[in-house]
Order: C-alpha cells, then structure tokens, then sequence
C-alpha cells in the first residue's frame, strides 16, 4: 500500500538533489523559483512528448498539431521549450538564455501565462555550470508515471520550504493542502458540471485540479466547470496560473494577487461550491479597517484570529443552494474567545453547518497540526441537523512523518455523508452521530466531534470482570515490587561511587 500514495510526490530525492547543487551559488530565497520553473519545464515536456510519440505512432501526420494535444487536456510545448532542446544545451554557456527563451515561447503560445513564468535563468547571479548539473538531474527525473491530478507545482513547492526551513532552522510555509484532504473535500461536495468552484485563498490551486478531476472522472467536461480563484502571494499566484495552464482549465484568479479582504476580486461572485483551505488562525488580518463590512452578517470577526472572517466571507459568496468544504485549525470548534463563540452559534441557530469531520494529524506537510473539515451548506437536505465525524483514527503512516488517506477511507467518509444525507446512516459509536440544532446548544454550541460521537465501543473479551481485577491487581502488585528492586539495585550502584540519595 504504501508504495502507491499521495503523499509523497515520488521524486522528492531529485529535488533535494537539485537543491543542494544551488546550495550557495544563488540567494535562497531564489531556491524556489528556480526550481519550480524547471519542474514546470520537464512536467509540461514529459506529458507532451508522451502524446507526441502516441501521434507518431498513429501515423497520421498530427504530431504538430496543437489542436491534436489540447483536446487531451495536455499542454502543447513549442520545440523551443521541449525538454530536449533544454537538455541539449545543459554543458553551454547559452542555457540560461535557452530556459528563458523556453518560458517566453511557452508565454506567446498562451496569452494566460503572460508575465508570469519565471525567466530569470541567464541571470549572471546564476552559475551556469551549476544551472547545468541542476538541469542534468531534471533530465534524469522520471515524471512519466505522474498523475494528472496530482498538485505538483504546489507539492514541490513545500516539500522545498519544508526541506529549506529544516536546514536553516526556521519556520516553514503550510499554504499547501494535502491531495488526502482536497480528495475528501471533493469527494463529499461532488462539484457537479456547469458549476461555479471559487477559493478565495488558492494557493498554488491543488483544490481546482482535484475539482476538475472528479468532474472528468463522471464523464464529464472539465471546461464545464467555471473556476474562481484569489491568492495574496505573488508567486503562489503564479503557480495557480502555471496549474491550471496545464491542465487545460480556463481560471480566473483575476489579473493580479490580491489580499480577499481588502480587494475582493470577486465582489458579485455566488458560487456553486466553495473549496478552501485559508491560513490556520491568521492574525493582524486587518479587522480594524473592515468593521462595517457587508461580509460580517453574523459578527465582526477578532482581529486576533481570521477563521472566523474566512467563514462569513465565504457563506456571503454562497449561491442560494451553495456548499462550502472548509479547513479549519481545531480551535475554531470551540473557541468563546473575542465574540467567535457568538459568531459560531449565529451561524449554527442559521441552519448553515451540515457536517464536522475532525482529521487526523500529520497529513500536512510542514505542520503535524490537527486539523477540521467544515461543510456548510445553504439548504440542507436534513434541515435542523448536523452529522458529526471523528476520522482521526483514519489513514495510514507513509513514512515516520506523514499520513495518508487510502482510497477506501475517502469513499468512507463520502458514502458516511450520502447516507446522512438521505436519512439512512446507522450511528457508530466513537465514528459518527447526528446532533440536532438543539443538541448542539445543548453543549454551548461547540462542534467538536468527540463530544458527539462518543467512544467506540470495545469488544468484550469474555473474561469475568471479578477475575479481570484479580489478575490485573495481581500484575500491577508484581511490577510495584519489580520496581522497589530496581530503585534499592541504582541506591547502591550510586553509594558504591561516593553518592548518597
């Protein structure tokens, strides 16, 4: 099981490989830049020129064509820009000016690129015999096996902050959503075709691949679902432009990053469904220029903490039959500090939460942080309910530091919600209950799964419960004078040496 997984991106090695090359020939804060450019580079060639051997084979004569690539959904590549002219030229002092060359044709050939892929590759910054080696490891990355639905950009792109924060000894970025929980998302939500999907922090748009993932995958158009995005960090912004180019999907992210608080880029947006994960607990977001802002229908959110501002920012773009799948750090659950209890239960007395799932830890990258999914939806199937998950249990361990989720626990969590939904789920202790609207007032209006759900019950193991306390009583008896040994065996290995306890 775990050499299939989403967790990891399966050349971690090359990347690393390839950052410890730059390693003290260019600022780090150009680590990034230069390495997400070039893995842009080899993912686009590698997909193309897998069509183009297929076109060649096929004999037709349409291996040129680009009409031949984009109704694959693949990104067609200008012979400038193939891996192999980059390749070719890796030993010359030319290949800075090739790779820029590369990204401005690929920049011609699509309009929504423009100004936005990095060309700062003939840089002198840029030891180009270093830029060589980094580009001969590219060269030797196999990429052919990579899913389409995979988030690569974005993955790549933490696993570097990650790796770089570990060695520099700071704090790393935590922007990037897991496939794990971008797949529950979908899977619960299931974004149907000729839907709006709007993120109003997306990232490096991991959460609009998988959406136009589960659209293809029921047969239908990914170009049928319209895409809305805004991200206040400009070279994530990028990023997001670079994925959906890839992929085919028509975005708009507007024409620049922005922060969604203060430049809302899509003020009269009411979307279908609604897919975020915004930044854990964001402080100094800005509330005391915001006071009077229309989005605040339930409260004016604490300058302290922007979770609650993420929320009532994201209902107000709701459709009248919309559905939001949100991640949320814990503390949002419970949280009475600063009127977020008030703001919660306005919210909760407004019908509006459908269901919590609380996830287990280190599925995230940079972060173990535990973290919640919240589905609030504008008209609910079962009116005066919510359904209450504890998923925490779920999963298995890739490796020493990350989690994933297999394919079954997704379809789980998603045939949990369907059941719900339709009035036929079956409760199980310690793994899902339902709460009505005054259950939940019941218990100060906190959502936390556990206090819903229970816990799980233990199978009885046949043993008298009288002999249980005897045997048990027993053994513990056994480990006290085991214990009592030990502590006189250390009192006098310690007094033979002069030391007294």
């Amino acid at each position: 099981m775990a050499e299939k997984n989403t967790a990891n991106i399966g050349f971690e090695k090359q990347i690393w490989d390839a950052a410890c090359v730059l390693w003290g020939h260019i600022p780090a804060a150009e680590y990034r830049k230069v390495i997400v450019g070039l893995i842009f580079l080899r993912y686009i060639s590698s997909a193309f020129e897998k069509r183009y051997n297929e076109l060649v084979a096929e004999g037709d004569g349409f291996e040129d064509e680009k009409d031949a690539y984009l109704m694959e959904n693949i990104f067609f590549v200008p012979e400038e820009a193939r891996w192999n002219t980059i390749s070719a030229a890796a030993h010359t002092p030319e290949i800075g000016t090739v790779i820029d060359d590369a990204m401005r044709a690929i920049e011609a050939e699509n309009k929504s690129l423009k100004n936005v892929l990095p060309k700062n590759y003939a840089s002198p910054d840029l030891d180009k015999r270093v830029l060589g080696e980094v580009v001969d490891l590219f060269t030797n990355m196999d990429m052919t096996d990579t899913e389409d639905n995979k988030d690569i950009l974005g993955r790549t792109y933490e696993y570097c902050i990650a790796q770089f924060a570990a060695y520099e000894g700071v704090k790393g970025g935590e922007f990037y959503t897991p496939s794990s929980v971008v797949r529950t998302l979908v899977e619960i939500l299931q974004p149907f075709e000729d839907c709006r999907v709007y993120d109003p922090c997306c990232g490096s748009g991991g959460m609009f691949v998988q959406s136009a993932k589960f659209v293809e995958a029921h047969q239908g158009s990914r170009n049928r679902i319209s895409v809305y995005g805004q991200e206040s960090n400009a070279d994530t912004w990028k990023m997001a432009k670079m994925n959906m180019a890839i992929r085919g999907i028509d975005a708009d992210f507007g024409p620049y990053q922005a922060d969604t608080f203060f430049n809302d880029l899509h003020k009269t947006l009411k979307a279908d469904f609604i897919l975020a994960n915004p930044p854990f607990n964001l402080s100094n977001w800005g509330q005391d220029k915001l006071q009077d802002d229309i989005r605040w229908k339930y409260g004016v959110p604490p300058a302290g903490n922007a979770n609650y501002a993420w929320i009532q920012h994201m209902i107000h773009h709701l459709a009248p039959n919309g559905k939001i799948g949100l991640v949320l750090a814990n503390g949002a659950l419970s949280t009475q500090s600063s009127g977020e209890g008030e703001i919660r239960k306005r919210i909760i007395e407004d019908d509006l939460i459908e269901g919590i799932v609380a996830m287990p830890t280190q599925l995230f990258y940079s972060v173990t942080i535990p973290v919640t999914l919240w589905f609030i939806s504008k008209n609910k199937k079962q009116k005066g309910k919510t359904l209450f998950i504890d998923a925490r249990k779920m999963g298995y361990m890739v490796d020493r530091k990350h989690r994933d989720f297999t394919d079954e626990d997704i379809q789980k969590l998603a045939d949990t919600f369907k059941a719900f939904q339709d009035g036929t789920l079956e409760e199980v202790k310690g793994f899902c209950a339902v709460a009505t609207t005054e259950q939940i007032a019941a218990q100060d209006y906190i959502l936390t799964p556990g206090r819903y759900v229970g816990i799980e019950e233990q199978e009885d193991d046949g043993e008298p419960f009288d002999e249980k306390m005897k045997r048990l009583t027993s053994e513990l008896s056994e480990m006290f004078a085991k214990s009592h040994e030990l502590e006189n065996e250390i009192r006098e290995k310690l007094g033979a040496i002069g030391y007294e306890v």
